[in-house]
């Protein structure tokens, strides 16, 4: 997900798919701990998707 499909969401899509993400990352890190994943560079990739995620929140908060 880029940063100017992050920015055409919703207010409210937006903290949805935050929250589903956010549930998805602890999923990846549980499973990554009981056994190691194909791709472990996938849970950066996640992590930096949820703060991009978390910064456009704030953003608008800030505006409103």
């Amino acid at each position: 997900m880029t940063q100017q499909e992050i920015i055409k969401l919703s207010d409210e899509d937006l903290k949805n798919r935050l929250t589903d993400f956010q549930s998805q990352m602890e999923t990846l890190k549980l499973t990554h701990k009981m056994a190691p994943i194909e791709n472990p560079l996938r849970i950066r990739s996640m992590r930096k998707l949820i703060a991009r995620l978390n910064t456009e929140v704030t953003k608008r908060q800030a505006q409103a």
